[in-house]
């Protein structure tokens, strides 16, 4: 899987947002640099699992979407021949 990659601004963003965690969930304080380390570690260790399930929940919903279509196609074809 190709590494994600995140705008300085969006990097630190997301870094503040885990020092936040840190310091009000885990009563510990951490540095940029640590957040940035917290937040490539996750990316690279578990980020593969959210974004293999996110696209699987994606399939679903798209072949539920292309069934419903198949469904109205076949309704249109039923009331043509009637």
């Amino acid at each position: 899987m190709k590494a994600v990659e995140f705008s300085k601004d969006e990097k630190a963003q997301l870094s503040a947002r885990i020092q936040h965690f840190f310091d009000s969930e885990l009563d510990q304080s951490i540095g940029i640099i640590k957040a940035e380390l917290v937040m490539e570690f996750f990316a690279k260790e578990i980020g593969a699992a959210y974004y293999k399930k996110g696209l699987q929940d994606a399939h679903a919903a798209f072949a539920k979407r292309a069934e419903d279509v198949a469904d109205d196609i076949y309704g249109l074809e039923r009331a043509a021949t009637d």
